[in-house]
Parts: structure tokens; sequence; C-alpha cells
């Protein structure tokens, strides 16, 4: 065999070689993107309650639009922005800061800033602290300004889909932030979903005065399950199955409340917690809820 031969041979080898680890690489690559991507229907309602510790951030994803409400402590900015790009989002076409405290528009400056956004929603409530200041700007800086939230307004989430604005309903709560918040029910198909901020007592007895049905499948537990919510009346009407809290480890506030808990559990509600199961995703077909 010549100096030819072999070198025919050589490349012959080295080329199949060469391919073989390619399709190994390609193997891994997609075994790795399958566990890194979610494997959820794009055509349903995806709603992702975020585990940003005591705080609140929750994505909701139909009809190729997204709403996030709430934007988590001032840490959090960067881990929800990358949550939200795992997730394929480049446009949030509504945002809602249920109310200005830090655990809910903490990290709103850093996502208006990273993402193209639609209309933003907050309630009438200024607040003198940082993180509002920042979030103020960031909305000038891009031009946008902000919605005021009122009961009785509505989202357009596209077809089969009615997403409504059940609080506050009324524009003066004093110093308490917690019931300035934004409460938005949505319902997909025959599917239920309540999210409540941290809306108090006296909210919840103001809606239920005013005969919003708020009947849901799943309730986001008020004020991270404090027993300053969740009022037997207002967990009568909702008679959600299914309950989540959003809350830290070991947080310094007890949250969720041994009460709030002992009224979930009273009524068979099937409780989730981010403190313990950490980032929560369902998905509705408009008729069956899954969680993922």
């Amino acid at each position: 065999m010549n100096g030819d031969d072999h070198l025919f041979r050589f490349v012959k080898n080295y080329s199949k070689i060469m391919l073989a680890l390619i399709f190994i690489f390609t193997l891994i690559g997609c075994k790795s993107s399958n566990a890194t991507t979610p494997a959820y229907n794009k055509s349903n309602l995806i709603v992702h309650y975020i585990d940003v510790g005591q705080a609140d951030s929750i994505l909701i994803q139909i009809n190729n639009k997204n709403l996030l409400i709430d934007g988590g402590n001032k840490d959090d900015g960067d881990k929800i922005i990358k949550y939200l790009k795992g997730q394929g989002v480049t446009k949030l076409d509504y945002v809602i800061a249920t109310h200005p405290h830090e655990d809910h528009i903490g990290g709103m400056a850093s996502i208006i800033k990273k993402f193209d956004l639609g209309k933003f929603y907050a309630p009438k409530k200024l607040n003198s602290t940082d993180v509002f200041k920042n979030m103020v700007l960031a909305l000038k800086n891009k031009n946008l300004q902000i919605i005021e939230a009122k009961a009785g307004a509505s989202l357009n989430l596209g077809k089969n889909v009615n997403c409504e604005i059940l609080a506050p309903n009324s524009s003066d709560y004093g110093d308490n932030l917690n019931n300035y918040s934004v409460v938005v029910k949505l319902t997909y198909g025959d599917t239920k979903f309540l999210f409540t901020g941290d809306a108090q007592k006296q909210s919840e007895k103001e809606m239920l005065k005013k005969g919003y049905d708020l009947s849901s499948d799943v309730l986001k537990v008020g004020h991270h399950g404090s027993v300053s919510s969740s009022s037997k009346e207002f967990l009568d009407k909702v008679q959600p199955k299914i309950a989540i809290i959003s809350c830290g480890k070991d947080n310094d506030y007890g949250h969720p409340h041994k009460e709030t808990i002992d009224e979930l559990k009273k009524r068979k509600i099937k409780i989730y917690r981010t403190d313990k199961d950490g980032t929560i995703v369902f998905e509705s077909d408009g008729k069956n809820i899954t969680k993922k």
C-alpha cells in the first residue's frame, strides 16, 4: 500500500469518526434541549407562578400574548428576565404592577428595560421608594404611561379568553398599600383563575359586595397566605380546587399563616407553595387544568 492509499484510508476513517461524533453530539444536544425547553402546548393557556421567594411574579401566556403580573423583589429582576426568555418571551403585551410594595415591583425597572412592552397597569397610588421611582423612570424612558387599573376594566388576550380587573374598588385605602392591589380574574373556556396580589379582607369584602362572580378553579392566595387575607366569606365564593401561595422559605413574616392553611385544608383545596414546590406551572386546554 502506497502513501496515497494510507492517506485516503485515514481521511475516510476520520470522516466516519467525525460524522459519528456529530451524530452523538446532536443527540446530546436534542436531549439537553428537551430538558430545558418546556413541553407546553402553546395554543393552550399557560400560567407560571414564578418562584421569587417572599415576593410575587406571575407569567400568563395565551394566544401568542404575554401578561406579567408583578416583578418580584429588586434582586429578582435578572431571575425573572432569564425565566421569561426561557419561555420565549420577547414582548410583554400587558404588565400589571398590583401595588407599589417592593416585593411586587422591585424587579420592574429591569424588566421594563429588557422587553418590548405593550400596556402597563397599576393602581392610582404613588410611593416614595427608590424601586417605585425607578419603575416610573424606566417607563418614561420608553415613552410609556401607567394606565390606572380600575375594577371593571378588561384586557384583550385574544379569542376564548376573558381577563377582567375586579379590584381595587375604592380610590383611597390610606396607607394600606395591600388593599390597592389589582385583582384579576382570567377565564379560558370552562377554566378560571383568580390573581389577588396582596388584597386584604377589606378589598375582598368590597368584591363580595359588588356581586362579582369570583368562582375560580385556581386561586393565587392573597398576601402570601397571610391571615389578613382569604376570609371565610371570600373562600366560600371563590370555591377553588387549587390554591397557590407565593412565599419565601423560613420568611420573617411566618407566611403562610396556620389559620389560612387550615381554612384551605378544611375545604379540601389542593395547596401548592413556591417555598416548597418552586416555580409552579399550570396548563389549561379550556376544559382541564394540568400541573406541568
